[in-house]
């Protein structure tokens, strides 16, 4: 895969799962090949799940969120017009509205992917956007 991905909340967990490792190591291997992309959003989901989920501190989070910031390219903010566009997607290809934010990001960063378990893979957004789980065969 070359360009741009962007990367889900599954695919940011999973970098630091310590009972998945087929998991994680496919995580790595997309993140350390590509240019990595994500937003905000996903940021806060994971770290939410990183609280509710596995009860970790918040040094703990902020030290794994300061790891994602070192390996993503670019962490792009929610704007405005992310979330009409994400309000257009979600009418048009009925995916819930938070993963159509994360559509959304991923079309105005210009990537040609996004990474996944949490939709349809191998679908593509407006001829653009390829949908991609990428442990799909872990």
């Amino acid at each position: 895969m070359n360009g741009k991905v962007f990367i889900d909340t599954n695919v940011i967990i999973y970098l630091y799962s310590e009972d998945e490792d087929d998991k994680r190591d496919a995580a790595y291997e997309y993140v350390n090949k590509d240019c990595c992309i994500t937003s905000t959003q996903v940021l806060n989901e994971a770290g939410n799940v990183w609280l509710k989920k596995y009860n970790l501190n918040t040094n703990q989070i902020t030290e794994y969120l300061d790891g994602i910031e070192a390996v993503c390219d670019e962490i792009v903010l929610i704007q405005r017009k992310t979330i009409n566009r994400a309000l257009n997607i979600k009418d048009r290809y009925g995916y819930s509205y938070y993963d159509c934010l994360i559509l959304a990001s991923a079309l105005e960063t210009n990537c040609k992917t996004v990474l996944t378990e949490d939709m349809s893979d191998g679908q593509i957004i407006y001829n653009r956007l390829e949908i991609i789980n990428p442990f799909k065969n872990a």
